[in-house]
């Protein structure tokens, strides 16, 4: 087990008033030049090699996973990071390794966590959900893995798995997404775990399709009225942000406010098709990675409304939410590609880039 030194956290880039290359726009600002309804100082906390995920544990420290298969456990007070012992191997390939982490509804009682990652079967993949123990201590462990789900069928290829991990707010169900696996069709099969969001128990019991025709959904989360947002990669434009209803169709790959590759046409959402169209969508694409629904009281511009980190478009996107309704957005460039959005303990929202820089970063109300 390797311990990484804490990078110094005394960066304020909001404060400094950095100048993202290339765009002349403040960090903490957002793009189309008008003034935010919510700005913010960036702390760069540490680093962390290809990271996907992270979750807090109730006490501060921070669980992240790296995309090669690696679990870290930051400690809140030292600043040091230790790996976690007992994680499962994963295929890591394209976009495919380990995945999303959550602390169970019950976690102060039985210190479960759940896990997704990507398993090889011969030339074939999917994505996998576990359950194991968080033991913390001297040498932190997962004890006790139990895979509770596997994404049907395995294919070949290595994109577009999804496994993001939602519970309901009564801590009930485990909610799934699915991605259709660069395979489109599977999408609208209903046999097909594929382009899918599942629901299934804690325990994995009771797996059933809670909605289909998704492309690769890589954002899901609870507003605190209830209503379950995913935000989901569209092919060329048409990335979207969705209100998730139970039955649902959201018509990929038979609509798309986008255009596929190689510059094939696809009917765009349309009144009487059938399908559920995005509460927003962006073209050109974003790639949106992540999705938390801001509820803390740090950013109060903020409470209620949907983060999504970018990838493609290196940004936070702030979207205002009124129940199953979105309204106005704004885009803050960061510069780097955003994989994860978290929110802290305190409220503060935190961040994770993406490969490459692999900074997780702290956003505080600027003063």
């Amino acid at each position: 087990m390797r311990a990484r030194a804490a990078t110094p956290s005394s960066l304020l880039l909001g404060a400094l008033a950095l100048v993202v290359a290339g765009c002349g726009v403040e960090r903490g600002q957002p793009s189309s030049g008008s003034p935010a309804k919510q700005s913010f100082a960036i702390e760069e906390v540490d680093r962390f090699d290809d990271p996907w995920a992270m979750a807090f544990l109730p006490d501060g420290d921070l669980l992240v996973t790296e995309r090669s298969g690696r679990l870290n456990l930051r400690d809140a007070g030292s600043a040091e990071t230790v790996e976690v012992d007992g994680v499962p191997s994963v295929e890591a390939a394209g976009q495919g390794g380990l995945g999303d982490v959550v602390l169970s509804p019950t976690f102060e009682d039985d210190g479960l966590v759940y896990l997704s990652w990507v398993e090889a079967d011969d030339e074939r993949s999917g994505a996998v959900v576990g359950r194991a123990r968080l033991v913390t201590g001297e040498r932190p462990a997962l004890a006790d893995l139990d895979v509770i789900w596997r994404q049907t069928p395995k294919v070949s290829g290595d994109g577009h798995f999804g496994h993001r991990l939602a519970f309901d707010p009564d801590g009930e169900h485990l909610f799934v997404s699915s991605g259709e696996r660069q395979q489109k069709t599977p999408a609208q099969d209903p046999s097909s775990d594929l382009g899918k969001v599942v629901r299934m128990g804690l325990d994995g019991s009771s797996p059933e399709t809670w909605t289909s025709g998704h492309r690769n959904p890589l954002g899901l989360d609870f507003a605190p009225d209830g209503t379950l947002w995913s935000t989901e990669m569209g092919p060329e434009g048409g990335d979207e942000l969705n209100v998730i209803e139970q039955g649902a169709n959201y018509g990929w790959p038979e609509a798309s406010n986008g255009s596929d590759y190689g510059g094939g046409e696809i009917p765009d959402h349309a009144a009487g098709d059938g399908f559920v169209a995005p509460e927003a969508f962006w073209t050109p694409s974003i790639s949106p990675g992540s999705l938390l629904v801001y509820d803390g009281d740090l950013f109060p511009g903020w409470k209620g409304d949907a983060l999504i980190g970018a990838l493609s478009g290196e940004a936070l996107v702030h979207v205002d939410l009124d129940g199953a309704e979105a309204g106005e957005s704004e885009i803050f460039e960061m510069g780097e590609r955003i994989r994860a959005v978290e929110q802290g303990p305190d409220g503060a929202v935190w961040l994770l880039e993406d490969a490459g820089s692999g900074r997780l970063l702290k956003l505080t109300p600027k003063a």
